[in-house]
This record gives C-alpha cells, structure tokens and sequence, in this order.
C-alpha cells in the first residue's frame, strides 16, 4: 500500500472511524448528529460483510445463506442494502427463532437475523462504536473492543 493511500474498505472504514474517535475524544459534550449516511457508504458495507461472512453465521427467516450471496454476486447485494438505506426504505426482516439445549435441560432462546440485517447492523456499529469508546474509561472492559474478562482480571 501507499503511504497516504487508502486501497481498501478496510483501510477507509478505519479512517472514518479514527475520525469520529478523535473528534468525540476532543469534545466529549459534541452530538454527532449526521451519522446515517455513513452507515451506507460503500466501504463501510464492504468491512461490514467482512466481519459478518468472517463470523459465519446461519440464514435468517429469508433462507439466504452466505454463499448464496456470494454466487448471486456480493456487490450487487451491497448495492441493494445501499439504495434501500439511501432511499429510506431498508426495513429489517423479522428474527428466526431457535431455541439451545441448556446443561440443565432447559432450553436458550436464540435469534438469527438475515444476513441483510447483520449487514446493516455491523455497519451501523462499525459507525458509532468509536464515538462511544472515547467515553469509556480505560479500567472498563465489558463488551469492548480488544478487551477480555482475562485482561480485566490481571489488572486487579
């Protein structure tokens, strides 16, 4: 790569999100008030899908499975979430339910969203966690990015 270059949705979407870091950081009173069209870039659908085929997951209620996406063509998927969110008319599927054996015997409830949705979701995340980060102290480690219950425990 180089230097000053961006190449990838990787490298963009971390750009952003830096950004939007450093800005809450320095003005922790700020509201960030224009963040939805962020959420639709295409780099940060692009990082989004990433993270989301890299966890796998199972379809929703629609059946669509990630490879099925990635026959029919990733980019034109990402495109459709794009010009539904765009237009104002992305609206997100309902949950499949399944239900996880406990040790116990009794059972979990488990919600599966689509893939569309999971999409959407991690790009809306990859938006505003870095805007919530830079209010957290530094002893605080649940539900943190690249923080463990084990890196909590050693620093006691």
């Amino acid at each position: 790569m180089n230097a000053g270059r961006l190449t990838t949705p990787n490298d963009k979407a971390r750009k952003l999100q830096r950004a939007l870091y450093l800005a809450a950081k320095k003005q922790p009173k700020r509201r960030f008030h224009a963040l939805y069209d962020k959420v639709y870039r295409m780099d940060i659908l692009w990082e989004a899908w990433r993270r989301v085929k890299a966890n796998r997951g199972a379809a929703g209620v629609d059946g669509e499975t990630l490879r099925a996406i990635e026959e029919q063509g990733v980019g034109a998927f990402l495109q459709g979430i794009q010009t539904d969110l765009q237009g104002g008319r992305y609206r997100p599927q309902p949950v499949r339910r399944e239900y996880i054996p406990k040790p116990d015997g009794r059972k979990r409830p488990l919600g599966i969203a689509t893939v569309r949705d999971r999409v959407v979701q991690m790009a809306a995340k990859i938006v505003i966690e870095p805007i919530f980060e830079a209010d957290f102290k530094e002893c605080s480690y649940g539900f943190r990015p690249k923080r463990s219950a084990h890196q909590a425990r050693a620093g006691w």
